[in-house]
């Protein structure tokens, strides 16, 4: 049917709707975002990926990273214009002036948003004494990189934590007692613990990335980029205002010290803010390698666990060889009796056997001591030779 503007509209009773609907869902990226600008003004906004390129002036291979449906790798980058970033379960877009974090259903990213309200929002802000430098000092998009490297972190070594507290008292249980239970529980917990370590490892090389890019750190920086062309501007007019384009000025030496010296301070605070902030993401790195460290840990006692156990095994597996052993033992001297037995029981006419029943009880007696006889040399030799071991 139509609407009054002429467009078609699919009626909203039809099973097919939603299947459309969910398919330019995922063709064009349409979904929820939370909307938080560095004011502290907060919006939950649905755009599609064409929106969301236009107001943060990424192009849309940057944008495929962030795609839920094509499922990218971690990855933090910068642009000319934004920072991007997908790591674990927060998907954001920074700007110098707002940033664009998309919603999750399960409410997972609820704990990041309310650390941005509380930072944000805060009109004094005091230095934590674990940070490495003074947020008031800092652009709005690096404060939000903080935050959000931070919830990341914590994440991912609160998960590590319940793993540990998982783990320890499964590996005793199953220690102490191997069953199918224990050992299919020990196996989720070790499929657990392999994801989580791959998780832990794609963050510390994003990390490490950062760190060994000294210009990738700088970037980072958006507000300087952006206020990079305004001041350049600024210095034009002011030189035009003053004559000093002039071309009997414009070398003079006293103006080439004065830009040198200008030149040479913009360089100095340039480079202090790549120190603080690669103070600020070695702390993050140092935090993911502890975390590793500890899943490495981990890793190695369920090793030592499993090496434990096939030892364990084995020495079950001896024993029930030993007794394999001793039973065919036993059974091959069992069977020279039998063969007496068969022998004599046979029914041929001889004379011998009248009136010496008494011999009946001699052929058992010698043919049991025979069969002792066999079965403790066996025995003897295999404690000789050490095939047997008590």
């Amino acid at each position: 049917m139509r609407n009054r503007g002429g467009a078609t509209v699919l009626p909203t009773e039809s099973p097919i709707t939603g299947g459309i609907a969910e398919l330019e869902k995922k063709r064009t990226g349409f979904g929820s975002w939370i909307l938080m600008d560095s004011s502290g003004q907060e919006a939950m906004v649905n755009i599609d990926k064409y929106e969301v390129m236009e107001r943060t002036h990424i192009n849309a291979r940057d944008l495929r990273i962030i795609d839920p449906v094509l499922g990218y790798p971690a990855a933090i980058f910068s642009r000319e214009k934004a920072i991007v970033l997908n790591l674990e379960h927060i998907t954001a877009i920074i700007t110098a002036k707002e940033v664009l974090i998309r919603n999750q259903p399960d409410e997972s990213i609820a704990p990041v948003m309310a650390e941005l309200r509380r930072r944000i929002n805060s009109s004094s802000r005091e230095s934590s004494p674990n940070r490495d430098f003074d947020e008031d000092d800092h652009p709005f998009e690096i404060r939000v990189l903080d935050i959000v490297l931070e919830a990341i972190c914590s994440y991912l070594s609160a998960r590590t934590t319940e793993l540990e507290n998982d783990v320890y008292p499964a590996l005793d249980l199953l220690t102490s007692k191997i069953s199918a239970r224990n050992l299919e529980h020990v196996r989720k917990l070790k499929s657990q613990m392999t994801r989580l370590t791959t998780r832990v490892h794609k963050v510390q090389d994003e990390l490490e990335k950062l760190l060994d890019d000294e210009d990738d750190m700088v970037n980072l920086y958006l507000s300087r980029k952006l206020a990079r062309p305004q001041a350049t501007m600024d210095n034009i007019s002011d030189a035009a205002a003053t004559g000093r384009l002039t071309p009997s000025t414009s070398s003079t030496g006293p103006e080439i010290r004065e830009a040198s010296s200008v030149n040479t301070g913009k360089d100095d605070d340039k480079n202090n803010e790549v120190l603080e902030l690669e103070m600020l993401l070695e702390a993050y790195y140092s935090n993911m390698e502890e975390t590793f460290d500890k899943l490495s840990m981990l890793h190695e006692y369920i090793d030592s666990t499993e090496d434990y156990l096939n030892i364990q095994l084995d020495n079950l597996r001896n024993q029930l060889i030993k007794v394999d052993l001793l039973l065919n033992s036993a059974h091959f001297a069992l069977s020279i009796y039998n063969l007496m037995a068969a022998i004599l029981g046979m029914m041929i006419p001889y004379q011998w056997n009248q009136g010496h029943s008494y011999l009946f009880t001699w052929v058992n007696v010698m043919g049991g001591l025979v069969a002792i006889a066999i079965y403790s040399g066996i025995y003897y030799y295999a404690r000789c030779k050490r095939i047997i071991v008590s």
